[in-house]
């Protein structure tokens, strides 16, 4: 299936720094209610993770060392002032025209690589910092990222996986039932939540997506 994008909690151990990545999980988070401005409005959120191959750590013994992972949540919009088209611009290392940005299928994302610049910013309670993404960008010419080693994931609603959504951390799920997409998978008889048809996309060979 495919997550759209339309014009209309990281990981405290990673240090500051630079670092080659690999796109490995797209997560629909759905349509949910956040506040702004005071103002309480519905936007359509996905989760977008990364390894980072050349950080391993043995998180549990025995089980050797895996690649440290890092996640950002972006609201679905290609809008040219949007967080999700200034970080996918500066990956593609090209500027989207405006018949790609009407409808651009981030699902092209998954396995895909890049370099990100990873910061510290203090927590809202005072009780420390965390690491967040501060930008993406294509990684220079002649370089080699590691193989990948974490598997894909990827989960829609379109396509509900129980199994998969279970799978998932207790604080996710708890943001996804929110969301009139998985509203509308307890009950099909809500108000229909419909896709528009695709639009052809224009391709570069010479571009990572």
């Amino acid at each position: 299936m495919s997550i759209y994008a339309t014009k209309t909690s990281s990981e405290p151990t990673i240090e500051a720094g630079t670092y080659l990545a690999r796109c490995i999980s797209m997560i629909s988070i759905g349509t949910v209610p956040v506040e702004y401005k005071g103002e309480i409005k519905l936007q359509d959120k996905v989760r977008i993770s990364w390894e980072l191959p050349t950080e391993l750590k043995e998180f549990k013994e025995g089980e050797g060392k895996k690649p440290l992972t890092i996640s950002k949540n972006y609201t679905l919009s290609m809008h040219p002032k949007s967080n999700l088209r200034k970080d996918l611009e500066g990956w593609r290392g090209k500027g989207f025209t405006d018949q790609e940005a009407e409808r651009f299928d981030i699902t092209v994302l998954l396995g895909k690589v890049c370099q990100l610049s990873i910061v510290h910013q203090p927590k809202k309670d005072g009780s420390g910092s965390y690491a967040t993404i501060n930008s993406i960008v294509t990684i220079p010419k002649g370089t080699t990222v590691p193989p990948q080693i974490t598997p894909l994931f990827e989960f829609t609603y379109e396509d509900f996986d129980e199994g998969k959504f279970n799978s998932l951390p207790d604080f996710l799920k708890d943001e996804m039932k929110k969301s009139k997409e998985y509203k509308k998978h307890l009950n099909p008889s809500d108000t229909e939540i419909t896709q528009e048809e695709t639009i052809p996309e224009q391709k570069d060979d010479d571009l990572p997506f």
